[in-house]
């Protein structure tokens, strides 16, 4: 399951996290990330992926 949780992540990062943790603060923080730039978007939802 986590293997499609990081390629969710790799797609639409928000939609990656909000799998993992909901409407916590690492949704927010990723969708502010994934609008400042793609790729942190895509590396802290593969991080929040993989750390749980």
């Amino acid at each position: 399951m986590d293997l499609v949780r990081i390629l969710i992540a790799i797609l639409l990062p928000p939609l990656g996290v909000f799998l993992q943790v909901g409407f916590g603060g690492a949704f927010w923080l990723n969708i502010l990330l994934t609008l400042l730039g793609y790729i942190p978007g895509i590396i802290h939802a593969v991080w929040i992926i993989a750390k749980r």
